[in-house]
């Protein structure tokens, strides 16, 4: 059945066009056809903003013709009063020349296809990368490091030592637990456990960067991988 509209020029009809249009970019399907034409042909003037939704089809609609034209066929539509569209109306149709001088000194504010406004494109890839950090996050494996962590000589103080190897923070490292362990002549090395997020921490930048330079190399004199296990 051809969708049907009536007196469109009239307050009431402008309204109903309004409420209609309110869920749909067109009038009937989902690409501009002649049904728009016909129901743009059968208005007298340009809408005023007060009715917002077919103000912003009216606006699409007008902006098309002007680039491309419209040659979909469409489902039908009726509106009393107005004739049939013919082949040349769509191939040149009527153009309000208020509405093309409006176009023509701002055509930025014409939407041509429905895009995001840039607002709206900045906050969609705010939201996009915000759930692509916290899939990676969910998604990125961890593992388990056994380390020795040898002092310079049986004088090092292996509380301090440990305080200094402790004292090292960064996202996705876990200190875990501790012991020392007697390596000979009155000396200990310190084992230690850690829980590392692998698209965090690199073992090999944290002894390299972290924990064999100043100052916690006061105490360290080096670090050996003993055991490295996927969690």
């Amino acid at each position: 059945m051809a969708v049907a509209f009536y007196d469109v020029n009239s307050a009431a009809g402008l309204k109903k066009l309004d409420e209609y249009l309110l869920t749909r970019s067109y009038i009937t399907g989902y690409q501009a056809s002649k049904d728009d034409l016909t129901v743009y042909a059968a208005l007298s003037k340009s809408l005023s903003s007060d009715y917002v939704n077919a103000s912003r089809w009216y606006s699409h609609i007008n902006a098309l013709l002007r680039i491309s034209g419209v040659s979909a066929e469409g489902s039908g539509v009726v509106v009393e009063g107005s004739a049939p569209i013919t082949a040349e109306a769509v191939a040149t149709p009527p153009v309000d020349s208020k509405a093309a001088a409006a176009e023509d000194d701002d055509d930025d504010d014409v939407d041509l296809f429905g895009e995001e406004t840039e607002e709206e494109k900045k906050a969609a890839e705010e939201r996009a990368a915000a759930i692509k950090a916290s899939t990676k996050k969910k998604e990125s494996g961890k593992s388990s490091v056994l380390m020795d962590v040898k002092p310079w000589d049986d004088e090092t103080d292996m509380k301090k030592l440990e305080e200094a190897v402790r004292s090292v923070r960064m996202e996705g490292l876990l200190w875990g637990a501790s012991k020392l362990v007697p390596v000979g002549y009155g000396i200990k090395k310190m084992t230690i456990m850690l829980t590392i997020v692998d698209d965090l921490v690199s073992v090999d930048t944290l002894i390299e960067d972290y924990l064999t330079v100043e100052p916690i190399n006061e105490y360290v004199q080096s670090c050996d991988i003993v055991a490295f296990n996927k969690i």
